[in-house]
């Protein structure tokens, strides 16, 4: 049996999330939370594990008998994900690993923490089998767990943003602390890379489009933490609220990033393991100027052959960044244009591109030699069948190399979840129904539209785009025919939806 002070277990939501698309289409992604947070104890003076659940591709019997093989104090379920609706939608997978362990008798205490837990924490103390719940991002939380009783609440009482039972009372401490930006590196030291099993990462079907259609080897990581704007469908920063426990303050955040000449040893990390496709997973990587184009240059610099996916706003992008980004390795930015409607984006906080030329800037971006997978929602609170439509309208205009179309989820930690309770308008009656690919998917209303209508459209609008003429014949000039009908072959697979009557 190993010994270890406290496992983290990264549980296997894609399943439950991606219907048909796990096995082939979706990314498996490095669990970039539970490996920092791996870290962060090792430095304390702890022991630590990882298992990755989902990389392993076990189900909830494997993933309860993988977590038994350990003897350990604490099995802390990490609940988060690349993209903001990535945390909710792997609650469904994190739920049944909580009531299993706890159907096995684990002597160990089993926290839940993330991003979810973090936005609704009473409520998942109270729906969960799980002896303690995390309010924040976990660091501090966990090592005050491990330096204490975990059995004495009087030593439970001492732990920063835990939440526990007290003969059957639920009860909460005081917040714990946001990691501060002089502080980051000592406390955040970099990713465990030697705990995760490295070679069973892939990356997204398209980001391989620039890479002759090779996935995997595959890594992820942040430079950055959190995001300083306020996006009302967003959820990024329900883990960097720094209020008082009971009231969350979705709105406020502490957006930090680690020095240039700290992360490019994550970068090399990743080079002398062979890996070339790297997602930069910052909510926003194209924004603080003397941060991302330092750490460009410190790539070129070691003639990297990195081929880089990376996140950007329209409105923070500008034409004299494109040069640094291509030669660094960006081949893809992934760009939230949201909706083809002022109103509409406006209405969601993202008014500032009224300033901006989307087209233009689109095309500058592709004259560097960058790929773009542009972002669109619809079903944001304003739109109705013709905002919708002009959305798919610039989508096909652009005619960006991929476009990810999305339902307008009010994910629990958005301002978007708490006009829903305000309101009580109808949200998915499960986990599983935030997730864009499931079975059970359940997109908030409009002021206009049914859940069913916004559905529809975005199915049939995902189809429209990547089954267009246009389209296609562009990705088989820019890629080749292999990337082509790998395309085509994906656009072929229809996702069931209980909503539309499937």
């Amino acid at each position: 049996m190993k010994n270890v002070d406290v496992l983290f277990v990264h549980p296997n939501g894609a399943p439950f999330v991606y219907q048909g698309l796990s096995t082939t289409y979706s990314a498996i992604e490095p669990p970039i939370w539970a490996a920092l947070l791996a870290n962060h104890v090792r430095v304390k003076g702890h022991t630590t594990a990882i298992i990755d659940c989902e990389a392993e591709r076990f189900d909830v019997a494997a993933s309860t008998q993988a977590i038994l093989d350990y003897e350990t104090k604490l099995v802390a379920v990490v609940v988060y994900g690349q993209q903001p609706s990535a945390s909710t939608q792997n609650m469904h997978a994190a739920s049944l690993l909580c009531k299993k362990l706890r159907e096995e008798k684990i002597e160990a205490k089993v926290l839940l923490l993330g991003l979810h837990p973090s936005a609704v924490a009473r409520q998942t103390i109270n729906r969960e089998a799980a002896d303690f719940v995390c309010q924040g991002e976990g660091m501090y939380t966990i090592t005050a767990l491990l330096n204490g009783d975990m059995n004495k609440i009087s030593d439970l009482e001492k732990v920063p943003g835990l939440w526990y039972r007290d003969n059957g009372h639920v009860k909460f401490t005081k917040p714990a602390e946001i990691v501060d930006q002089k502080d980051l590196e000592a406390e955040l030291p970099g990713m465990a890379w030697d705990l995760l099993p490295m070679d069973k990462y892939r990356t997204s079907n398209w980001h391989a489009m620039s890479n002759g259609g090779d996935r995997m080897p595959f890594a992820s990581l942040y430079t950055s933490l959190g995001c300083p704007f306020q996006c009302s469908f967003c959820c990024i920063n329900a883990p960097f609220g720094n209020n008082n426990v009971e009231n969350w303050d979705y709105g406020r955040n502490k957006f930090r990033f680690w020095d240039p000449n700290f992360i490019i040893k994550e970068f090399e990390e990743i080079h002398q393991r062979g890996i070339r496709n790297v997602k930069i997973a910052d909510e926003m990587f194209v924004l603080n100027k003397s941060h991302f184009l330092k750490l460009c240059h410190l790539i070129k610099e070691r003639n990297y052959d990195f081929n880089i996916w990376a996140y950007a706003r329209i409105d923070t992008v500008r034409e004299e960044y494109l040069a640094p980004l291509k030669e660094a390795g960006v081949e893809w930015l992934a760009l939230g244009i949201e909706s083809g409607n002022a109103v509409v984006r406006k209405d969601v906080v993202k008014g500032k591109f009224t300033s901006v030329n989307i087209t233009d800037l689109v095309q500058k971006i592709k004259d560097a030699g960058i790929n773009i997978i542009g972002n669109y929602i619809f079903g944001l609170p304003e739109d109705n069948h013709e905002t919708m439509q002009e959305t798919l309208d610039l989508a096909t205009d652009l005619n960006c190399e991929f476009s990810n179309f999305y339902s307008t989820m009010a994910y629990p930690g958005s301002k978007l979840y708490l006009d829903a309770m305000i309101h009580r308008w109808e949200l998915p009656d499960s986990y599983v129904g935030f997730s864009q690919h499931s079975y059970e998917t359940t997109p908030l209303r409009t002021n206009f539209l049914s859940p069913a209508e916004v559905l529809a459209f975005r199915d049939k609008a995902f189809d429209t785009y990547h089954q267009n003429d246009k389209y296609l014949q562009s990705i088989k000039s820019k890629f080749g025919d292999k990337i082509h009908d790998d395309l085509v072959a994906m656009s072929k697979h229809k996702l069931k939806r209980k909503l539309l009557g499937d």
